[in-house]
């Protein structure tokens, strides 16, 4: 909560936060009271970005900075949750969501505008009560364990999407861009990408679109496939959050590193990745490892040393 001084080591790498409109800084958030303020803000923001385009088809995107740490809530929410800052925040940005959704039915186009809502990655669980939860999950962020990889998705699409319906379908957010893409007619590269359409899961069909799924992590590192159900974890060491204690408000405790072996687990089963049944289906883990030699042919792996013969330069502004 307290702002870095320029001289500090970490005043370069951690600038001010500048707040931008039409790419122009008009303030910098510089305290937690400033931060405090954002969730408002960008609800305010959005409503009116669709006020002004209702007679226009758009893309709204509204990435709300929190619960990312460091958190702060607003004095409309702050203790209202009877759960602490987190579940303060939480209310607020439910309170966003219910804001959004009202301006879309108040301008009559909620029947015609696909909501999607979701998160990057799992808690950083090393915050203890400035995080979230894994359900049970193994691990949490910056690993390719299911609580580092796996999120909730909720998408609402009136008389598209079977209200209250549960997809349990293997999908992922590099799906989002092929999927709007069909929707709104729009050309996708010429060039091979990661996502597959997933409309029909949307529409509530048993279908499975996507049935593979690589866990590449940091500079190009292949640390997991996945076929159907079945995950083979690959060799690799990673950050754990186990043998070692959170923190609590707002400051992180330490973490611990771990080295996997070739391992093999069930998500139907056990999805919290507790069982390596490797030696019970050999067989399984060897189609795996053909998958994940298929991905390293493919887009290299940093792990192995290998260069994919598809990898493409960076990506330049």
């Amino acid at each position: 909560g307290n702002q870095v001084t320029s001289d500090h080591k970490l005043a370069k790498r951690y600038p001010q936060l500048p707040f931008l409109k039409n790419n122009k800084i008009i303030k910098e958030i510089r305290t937690l009271d400033d931060q405090a303020q954002l969730t408002t803000e960008l609800t305010v923001a959005a409503v009116d970005f669709i006020e002004r385009n209702r007679e226009n088809q758009f893309f709204l995107y509204v990435p709300h900075p929190m619960p990312h740490v460091p958190i702060a809530v607003s004095e409309k929410f702050l203790g209202k949750s009877e759960q602490g800052l987190y579940g303060d925040l939480m209310m607020e940005i439910d309170w966003s969501v219910g804001k959004i959704i009202s301006a879309l039915e108040k301008n009559k186009i909620i029947d015609n505008t696909l909501i999607i809502f979701t998160s990057d990655n799992g808690p950083w669980l090393n915050f203890g009560n400035h995080a979230g939860s894994t359900g049970g999950l193994r691990e949490g962020k910056g690993t390719s364990f299911e609580g580092g990889q796996r999120v909730p998705t909720v998408m609402m699409w009136p008389n598209v999407i079977p209200a209250g319906k549960i997809a349990n379908q293997l999908s992922s957010s590099i799906d989002i861009l092929p999927t709007i893409s069909h929707i709104v007619d729009g050309n996708l590269p010429k060039h091979k990408i990661d996502g597959v359409n997933i409309m029909e899961i949307l529409k509530g069909e048993k279908v499975n679109p996507r049935k593979e799924f690589y866990y590449y992590y940091k500079d190009n590192n292949l640390e997991a496939v996945r076929k159907d159900n079945w995950k083979l974890i690959l060799p690799h060491t990673s950050r754990s959050y186990k043998g070692v204690l959170p923190n609590n408000e707002g400051f992180p405790g330490n973490y611990n590193s771990i080295t996997t072996g070739l391992e093999l687990y069930n998500l139907r089963r056990d999805p919290g990745e507790e069982y390596d049944v490797i030696k019970k289906y050999p067989n399984i883990a060897k189609e795996l490892e053909e998958l994940a030699e298929k991905a390293r042919s493919d887009m290299g792996d940093n792990l192995t040393g290998r260069k994919g013969i598809n990898n493409r330069n960076h990506g330049k502004l």
